[in-house]
């Protein structure tokens, strides 16, 4: 397949608005599924327990080939080349829970294009919202679909002026999210139906419908130009019959026109609808003869709704107008590396790899970015599934395995190795191919040992990383787990690492009282990660504890004098003092905008203007922690020290030990400045050695801590509920229990739906859903998704009396760390 005529795309959504339904019927088109299983199948939930539960929990590829109808519909591919009108458009549909959001990032940013699916009655909701940011923030093109119009035509029963300015609202909601991210190299991303960006269908029921399709049919029938008829079939646009012209009046001689939308598109549509669900046999074949329809044979009997699908699938075929759109309006790898690749390359935009990756040459070396890891049938197994962006694979290529640490010119986190085979990801299965050009998606054997979760995969040698993902999730709920018979614990060891792997967002981690945590982003997620532990990856039974919060320790003030540390032979004194870094700031070095990797003059620049730093401090970080990317700074701020860079390695790494272990909880800090004021230090580089200087540092950044005001902070959710008006009296009662917020609430037009947006804590959040349907009768619907930290209400954390101290004791004890808290005047005393 010429690389031109490529899409690669996801399939994004909220939880339940029909992606997997929808993409059945693309399936069907291809061939992959039976038609009369498409809408009912979901092909792509290839697991039992996405059947069983009715939601993706895994993002699943699948390759499709399409074909468009005519020569005209080719000329209509603006600003791309193309060859042929054969396409091979390879899609993942991915999972629209919250709780899965990682396997959204790792979906979107394999791909060029993305389907948007709205659900009709329930419109832009926040995971919607979510993920169609996620992709502009990776410049992926995106297109709308309006899906399960049927609802709002049989259960609503709205007019067809409503439903149009229903369609209009949600559209223009998903204008307003595409529109704060205006990027010059893309152009104007917001959709509209008169350019072919939005379409209109019920995935259920396998029909849909572009306003192009309709201005094809009526420019042959009235002989006009089908882009000027796509232009007047959306918008205000009315057709007078009296004078055979188009106004933009709503009214003419006193009558009332009616919208050319409502006019040309609903009201077929909508005849087509009240006639079966009336059961009128007479008008449903006068309007089959009027549209030219031919049913089959066995559909000719059907009723009601079996009837509907039947007759709306043969008027307006789903894939069709999927196909169209898709080809259309989405980007080929050629056009869309182009713009890509500043946001997708680490190094320089001009070295041999940023060039081959621009031109999405499959002649150059080879670049290819692994971002997922799915497991194969055989057990602990992983293909590597990711996309080439450069360069050609096959089976036998050696190749540089480069891991998310990787850099360039050093030999950490880099393997040389050969790859077993390719294979070609088709949903459930997967088909053997001998080579994968530069711009397609691919799945690798043979590597899954080298890497953890994501990495880059080149041919080049001064080939730096692809960029890591960010995700909008972060691994807040944790579990611990442990072995009901001890002699299956190495099975259990085994198993975390493979879960570790098989999830882009699940954290796994031991402790050194022997405890084996599971952190995962909500508790849906974490419930499933332990069921793939238990049954598939350890495969062995499991004790599994209650849910428990990941907490971030903190500071409230400036530490209240310098604090000294002297190391264990006496011979080397390091002066430290701490302090609370902006909110801001932390945000934005946890969203990746202040790095570690980036120059050290430009970050300087950038704190001092944004954050209001001193431009000689800025420049002397000397590292970000825990895991050398984390919301806490070390800076330098002594003057004329003696060999202090013979140290700084064994300062970093005490510093890394102290910020992924805080003082208080063994917790990891967040939003903590260090400076260093001074060090003193033995003039023999034997007595400063690491065994001296680690130990000394992470007493002195713990000392520092404790003297400056030391905070918990808890992980807070952003709840967005879904409820009728009169359920809504139990949602308040539930969330002010629970320490909830409630910062907005608003009607959704045109239905009897509030939506309700609150803060919830964490803590609080376990057993939500379930109190939540016994407040309301079962009739609300919630969203939860990892928002912010918030320093926790109740006292002082080494007060064993406040609040905060109950937490913390209760953490200690969790532990196996000693329950009474580090008294400051210990400090005092040793110093």
């Amino acid at each position: 397949m010429v690389k031109s005529n490529v899409r690669n795309m996801s399939v994004i959504a909220h939880v339940d608005h029909g992606k997997s339904t929808l993409t059945d019927s693309l399936l069907a088109k291809c061939g992959i599924i039976s038609s009369a299983k498409a809408g009912d199948a979901r092909a792509t939930d290839t697991r039992q327990d996405e059947q069983d539960r009715g939601i993706t929990i895994k993002s699943t590829a699948i390759s499709l080939y399409g074909e468009l109808p005519s020569e005209e519909d080719i000329k209509d591919i603006q600003n791309q080349k193309t060859e042929g009108n054969g396409f091979l458009i390879n899609l993942i549909d991915s999972p629209g829970h919250v709780d899965f959001s990682s396997e959204v990032t790792a979906a979107l940013r394999v791909t060029d294009g993305a389907l948007v699916v709205v659900d009709t009655v329930e419109g832009v909701c926040v995971q919607t919202e979510t993920v169609l940011r996620q992709a502009l923030a990776e410049r992926i093109k995106p297109v709308v679909i309006i899906n399960k119009v049927d609802r709002a035509l049989l259960e609503l029963q709205v007019s067809k002026e409503d439903l149009y300015q229903s369609f209009s609202r949600t559209i223009e909601s998903v204008n307003v999210v595409i529109s704060t991210y205006l990027d010059k190299s893309l152009g104007d991303l917001q959709v509209y139906p008169y350019k072919g960006t939005v379409a209109f269908g019920s995935g259920l029921h396998g029909w849909a419908f572009t306003v192009r399709q309709f201005a094809t049919r009526y420019a042959k029938k009235f002989g006009v130009d089908r882009n000027k008829m796509m232009e007047r079939l959306w918008g205000d646009n009315y057709f007078n019959p009296h004078t055979k012209k188009w106004t933009t009046k709503s009214s003419h001689e006193g009558k009332e026109l009616e919208r050319a939308f409502n006019q040309f598109i609903l009201d077929p549509i909508f005849k087509i609808f009240s006639a079966v669900m009336n059961f009128k046999k007479d008008e449903v074949t006068t309007l089959l003869a009027k549209l030219d329809l031919k049913l089959e044979t066995a559909d000719k009997d059907k009723e009601g709704k079996q009837l509907l699908k039947a007759v709306m699938k043969t008027f307006l075929p789903a894939a069709d107008s999927l196909m169209e759109m898709m080809i259309l309006h989405l980007p080929s790898p050629v056009t869309a590396q182009k713009y890509r690749v500043e946001t997708l390359y680490e190094g320089p935009q001009d070295d041999e790899a940023a060039i081959a990756i621009r031109d999405c040459d499959p002649k150059g070396p080879l670049m290819l970015y692994v971002s997922k890891m799915v497991p194969t049938s055989d057990k602990g197994r992983f293909y590597a599934f990711g996309r080439v962006f450069a360069g050609t694979v096959r089976s036998g290529l050696k190749v540089r395995i480069q891991g998310p640490n990787y850099i360039p010119g050093k030999k950490e986190d880099l393997f040389i190795k050969a790859i077993q085979r390719t294979v070609l990801m088709m949903g459930g299965k997967v088909d053997p191919i001998d080579d994968m050009p530069a711009g397609n998606i691919v799945g690798l054997v043979g590597i899954d040992q080298f890497l953890l979760k994501s990495g880059t995969l080149t041919t080049s040698e001064t080939a730096h990383n692809m960029k890591v993902m960010k995700f909008s999730v972060s691994p807040v709920v944790q579990r611990s787990v442990q072995v009901k018979n001890a002699q299956d614990l190495p099975k259990l060891v085994e198993g975390l690492k493979r879960l570790s792997k098989s999830d882009p967002c699940v954290l796994t981690s031991s402790n050194e009282s022997g405890e084996h945590v599971v952190a995962g982003a909500g508790e849906l997620h974490l419930e499933i990660c332990l069921n793939d532990l238990e049954n598939d990856h350890a495969g062995v039974p499991l004790i599994i504890s209650d849910p428990v919060v990941g907490y971030r320790e903190s500071i409230a003030g400036k530490s209240s004098m310098t604090a000294l540390s002297k190391s264990p032979n006496k011979h080397n004194r390091i002066y430290m003092t701490a302090e609370p870094i902006d909110e801001e700031l932390a945000l934005a070095i946890e969203a990746g905008k202040i790095s570690p990797r980036e120059d050290f003059k430009t970050r300087a620049r950038t704190l001092a203007d944004d954050f209001g730093w001193d431009v000689t401090d800025a420049r002397k970080i000397w590292c970000f922690g825990p895991d050398t990317q984390g919301p806490n700074l070390l800076v330098d701020q002594t003057k004329a020290v003696q060999y202090l860079n013979e140290i700084k390695d064994s300062v970093v790494s005490g510093f890394q030990w102290a910020t992924r272990e805080g003082p208080v909880a063994e917790e990891p800090m967040r939003g903590v400045r260090w400076n260093i004021m001074d060090v003193t230090l033995h003039a023999d580089a034997i007595h400063r050695g690491a065994g001296q200087i680690m130990p000394t540092t992470r007493r002195v950044l713990y000392a520092s801590t404790l003297l400056s005001e030391p905070a918990l902070q808890e992980p807070v959710f952003l709840v967005e509920i879904q409820v009728p008006e009169q359920a809504m009296g139990g949602v308040y009662g539930v969330l002010t229990r629970r320490r909830g917020h409630v910062f907005a609430e608003e009607q959704r037009p045109g239905t009897p739906l509030f939506t309700i947006k609150a803060y919830l804590p964490v803590m609080e959040s376990f057993g939500f859903n379930a109190d939540l349907r016994q407040g309301t009768g079962g009739q609300a619907f919630p969203q939860m998704v990892f928002d912010h930290w918030q320093v926790l209400p109740g006292g002082s954390p080494l007060d064993n009396t406040s609040k905060v101290g109950g937490i913390v004791n209760t953490i200690r004890k969790r532990k196996g760390l000693k329950v009474d808290v580090p008294d400051v005047s210990n400090y005092y005393d040793k110093l």
